[in-house]
């Protein structure tokens, strides 16, 4: 067993790089997915953006770990508002030209674009606070109550948002199953 949260959150703010690595192990990938899941334009870039802050802002946390999943996911949140306002302003201003990104591997790409497009077609058919809660509760993994304060709502709101959400994916995939 390897040390415990608040021995890694002090490691890592005196720049330890073991306790970075754990850090980044903990969150990256949920950090990823749901910015991803989100319709990021480039969720890799803007998981380093979250990171980023991450650093900066860490001689100021003080938390749990529970408390820094939240807040991880709070900036996720802001990070992906940000990136959406500058999508629209930039396509006020310039003609609409295709993002180029470098291409991945071939498998890796029709893996990623199959999943990716089932899955955004279902949460398409989510309202955008039931969508953003099911991303923070089940690809985050993030309980009730700090969805509610990252999205800035009630508890008994974000649980009802959850329900209706599950009610809903739950009927689009019995619905595919049987066609």
């Amino acid at each position: 067993m390897g040390p415990a949260f608040p021995e890694i959150l002090a490691a890592a703010r005196v720049g330890a790089e073991w306790a970075w690595e754990r850090l980044y192990e903990s969150i990256a990938g949920g950090v990823r997915g749901y910015l991803a899941a989100q319709g990021a334009a480039d969720p890799d870039d803007l998981t380093g953006e979250v990171l980023l802050h991450l650093v900066r802002g860490l001689p100021r946390f003080e938390g749990d770990e529970a408390g820094f999943r939240s807040w991880v996911f709070l900036v996720a949140h802001h990070r992906l508002i940000d990136e959406r306002r500058r999508r629209q302003r930039d396509a006020k201003l310039a003609t609409k030209q295709p993002p180029t990104r470098p291409a991945p591997d071939a498998d890796t790409a029709v893996l990623d674009i199959e999943a990716d497009a089932e899955w955004q077609q279902r949460l398409a058919g989510l309202t955008d606070d039931q969508r953003h809660v099911i991303l923070l509760r089940v690809v985050a993994g993030l309980p009730a109550e700090q969805v509610a304060h990252i999205l800035g709502k009630r508890v008994g709101t974000v649980r009802v948002l959850q329900h209706r959400a599950l009610t809903r994916l739950r009927a689009d995939l019995t619905a595919g199953v049987t066609q």
